[in-house]
């Protein structure tokens, strides 16, 4: 579990691709891979990943055909920054809102508003996730937690602050660029509750 906080920038330095479309992926983080083991959890874009290797301060993962598939990491090449994030610690405060790691769809940047202090970042909202995606509600884009400000059929939109540009991938990543989405896991627990009661 995360918190959609991330903790430092780090970047792919070493990618091999499987014969079964899979991969292994080696990135530098030296922060995150200070007290990092075999098996702990990293979030890399918002995509939860096991650590199988860790040395100087270069941690590697193995990432399956079907995560590659399903989330932006396929699109990821040697010198790649990337977002990443310790799993959260059960005595540690809870910055921005429940995150799993599992990556529920792949959008794009449509537009970039800036203003004074801030900037608008607009997204493209896969059909499958509008219904999880409501305005003031939490949203996680490459491992990101945000807060949406505006929802329309297709889109939504959020509020990001310069530290946000600074510290995370988001800052640079321009219009029509891939970002990984998760959606609120509450909203997905209610639907199914609610979804099965006999009414």
């Amino acid at each position: 579990m995360f918190t959609g906080i991330v903790e430092e920038l780090g970047e792919i330095v070493r990618l091999t691709r499987g014969a079964d479309d899979s991969a292994v992926i080696a990135v530098k983080g030296p922060l995150v891979t200070s007290d990092a083991g075999h098996g702990d959890s990293i979030a890399v874009n918002g995509v939860c990943l096991t650590v199988i290797d860790n040395e100087a301060g270069v941690f590697t993962a193995d990432v399956m055909g079907e995560t590659l598939r399903r989330s932006s990491l396929g699109a990821l090449a040697i010198g790649s920054q990337v977002n990443l994030e310790r799993a959260a610690a059960l005595n540690s405060r809870l910055g921005g809102h429940l995150v799993q790691g599992h990556v529920d769809g792949v959008a794009r940047i449509i537009a970039r508003e800036p203003a004074d202090q801030w900037e608008v970042v607009r997204f493209s909202l896969p059909a499958e996730l509008a219904k999880y995606v409501v305005e003031k509600g939490s949203i996680t884009v490459d491992g990101v937690s945000l807060t949406v400000m505006e929802v329309t059929a297709d889109s939504f939109a959020v509020g990001m602050i310069p530290a946000t540009s600074k510290l995370t991938v988001l800052g640079s990543k321009a219009i029509g660029d891939p970002v990984n989405l998760e959606v609120d896991v509450i909203a997905k627990y209610v639907e199914k509750m609610l979804g099965s009661r006999n009414v």
